[in-house]
Formats: structure tokens, sequence, C-alpha cells
């Protein structure tokens, strides 16, 4: 009899999760794979969510934590956490043995997993490798890329890129973004079962779902941390301005996201905001009701890019964090101005909703990683790249 083949993923943040959910589900039911979840860093932290309990709530066993978060404003907490993560990851590897571990996207703590991986000679699957943003997370989704030896990729661009940087075509597979997969499985039902406020609690107005709103993700960038207050703080006059009721989500944990908590909370002290409501974290289904329900996202979250282009909402872009990434027709790209944070929002207001975009995917793809992982011959790549 066939042995089961033991699938290990990390997931180390809420985004992180929403982006393999449908992945672990996949290979949890799956008759030929056995699956091995560790949930790390900021997935694990109250501060940040605690996506740790949602992912419980879904009915996962999780094989091993590992809490190595380093919290502190500046690029040295970074590469301090992504230390202590290769050291507490390696001893998680060499207990569980897995035969293939899987990484997703490009955050610090993805890089741990790809070089712990990497020197202990495991295979190692990347998903959304290929796609370019133009900073800090773009140098490390490119590192990993070399690191991994199947790459799971999201669009036809990013196939083609991670081809042109020397990868075999044999272990590239374009299956879609498996957020995609959420999305699509409430596209036909978005109502919500339950009032998000009364579920998730948060602070602030007592908003009403029924009725129109907008929402706000908005994260600092790496390589900007340090302006990340007055970035904050141009959303937050715009959006006060608009008086729309709003719900808005706490950032990543990252270099400058003190900066946005602190410009959120002065804010707050100091002005009548009574539209706003702010979360910490949602359960990925829930989350995407509240986007497609709403008028508009205004932020710098990937997922105004992918699952919003696929379920046609309307989203305001601010700044350089999605940079150079392959849009759909459903992205408004603005500076870091009230004024033109303001007119982009009051432009989609009065528009017609955008078309929905396949660019990432059509909702498949957790399935077909599943499938893929069970039958692909594990090894590790020795490509070479001149």
């Amino acid at each position: 009899m066939k042995s089961s083949r033991k699938i290990c993923v990390v997931v180390t943040a809420r985004p992180s999760y929403s982006r393999i959910k449908t992945v672990l589900d996949a290979i949890k039911q799956h008759s030929n794979l056995e699956l091995q979840l560790v949930v790390a860093a900021s997935a694990l932290l109250d501060r940040y969510g605690s996506a740790v309990n949602v992912i419980e709530k879904d009915g996962f066993h999780i094989s091993a934590r590992v809490y190595n978060v380093l919290e502190g404003d500046n690029h040295a907490t970074s590469a301090k956490t992504t230390g202590i993560g290769i050291i507490e990851l390696s001893s998680v590897f060499g207990n569980l043995k897995p035969d293939i571990i899987v990484t997703v996207a490009d955050r610090y703590e993805t890089m741990a997993t790809a070089i712990a991986a990497s020197y202990m000679n495991i295979p190692l699957a990347h998903i959304q490798g290929g796609e370019v943003t133009g900073n800090i997370d773009e140098k490390v989704r490119h590192a990993i890329t070399k690191l991994a030896d199947y790459h799971f990729v999201a669009s036809n661009d990013a196939y083609l890129r991670v081809i042109n940087l020397g990868e075999e075509t044999h272990r590239v597979f374009n299956t879609g973004c498996p957020s995609i997969d959420i999305a699509e499985e409430l596209r036909e039902d978005p109502s919500f079962q339950e009032n998000p406020i009364l579920k998730y609690g948060g602070v602030g107005g007592k908003l009403d779902v029924d009725e129109d709103y907008i929402v706000v993700l908005q994260h600092p960038v790496t390589d900007e941390f340090d302006e990340s207050r007055r970035h904050i703080e141009e959303t937050l006059k715009a959006i006060d301005k608009l008086e729309i009721p709003t719900f808005w989500f706490w950032p990543n944990v990252d270099a400058g996201s003190d900066g946005i908590s602190k410009g959120i909370r002065s804010y707050r002290e100091k002005n009548k905001i009574s539209h706003i409501h702010f979360f910490k974290n949602m359960e990925p289904t829930d989350f995407l009701k509240l986007l497609v329900n709403s008028r508009c996202l205004i932020g710098n979250s990937s997922v105004g890019i992918r699952e919003c282009s696929y379920l046609g909402v309307p989203v305001v872009n601010i700044g350089s964090r999605q940079n150079r990434r392959e849009r759909g027709p459903n992205v408004i790209d603005v500076v870091y101005s009230e004024d033109k944070i303001t007119k982009a929002v009051v432009t989609w207001l009065n528009a017609e909703r955008p078309k929905s975009s396949n660019t990432y995917g059509v909702g498949k793809a957790g399935p077909i990683i599943a499938e893929i992982l069970s039958e692909v011959e594990l090894s590790i790549s020795k490509t070479i790249t001149f």
C-alpha cells in the first residue's frame, strides 16, 4: 500500500492563511497526502488578529507553533525575526520529517522557511512566485524562487517571469491564486450570516452592513517605513472628509506598522470619527463578503489587486506597495494625498462596477495544487542560471 506523502505547509500571517486555505482543505481531503500544518510568527499574535484561532475553528490540526516575532518599528527586527525563524523552523522540520514543504508569497518569515528547507535538503514548493511589486518584497519573492524546487504561480505573467529566472519548465505550474477559490465560492451568495461587528467586535461606530460602506486596509511599505505615519494620516483625513461608513483593518506586522497604529490612535483621539469601525482580523470568507458588498476598497493591500479584481470590487490603491503588479480594470492608483484619495473614491462612487478579471485564476487552484503535490516526482532542483 502506498504511504501518504507528508506535506508541511507553513502559515506565518493572516494574509498567508487566506492565500493557502483552499490548498490546506484539498491536502487534508486527499487520500494520498498527509497535512502537517505549522503556524508561526504574527499568525500566533493577538495584536494582529490571532489568525491561529480562525485556523483552528476551520478544523485544521496544528502540528507545530513557532513563536519567532521580534517586534519593533525598524528593519533590524525584520532581519532578526527571519534569523529566529530559520533556527526554530529547522528544529520543527527535523521533527516532522516532511516529504515537501510549502511556503507562500514574499514575507520575511517566508524567506526563513525557504532557507531552512533548502539547507536541510527538503524539497520546497513556493506559491505566488514570479510577481513584481518594486520593493523589498519583490527581492524576497525572487530569492525564494531561486531556493524553491516547485513553483505554483498565479498568473501567466508570473509564469513567464519564473521561467526567465532560470527555473525548469516542468517545475513551474500556473495554477492561479488559491485565494480566488474563496472568492469563487461566495459569488453566488455573498450575504452575511451574522453581523460582522457582533461576530468580531472591534472598536468604533456602530455601522450597518446593509447600507453603503467602504473598506480601508493599508500596510506600511518596508522601504518607506519612516513615512508610515504621514501616509496613514493622509488616508485618515480623506476618509474623515468623505463621512462614508467605513470598516478599517489594522496593518500587518512590518517595519512601519507602529507608525500606522500610532497615527490611527492619535487621529481617533483628536477627531470625532464615529463613521469608522476598526477590526483586527476576520475569517477569509467573511472578509471577502465585506469587500464584495462594499462600494470601494481603499489602501495598498494585494487583496485589491487579486480578489477584488476577480469580484469586480472598485479599488483605490495608494502609493508604491503594489507597483508593477498585474491589474484588472478595478484599480485607480493614487499617491499619498488626501485630495487625490478623496477624488478617486468619489470617482468610483459615481461609476459603474468594474468587470470581473481572471488575471489571477478562476477559482480552482487548491485542488490543482494538491493533485500536483501528490503526483510530482520529488527532487531538489539543480538548476544553475548563467
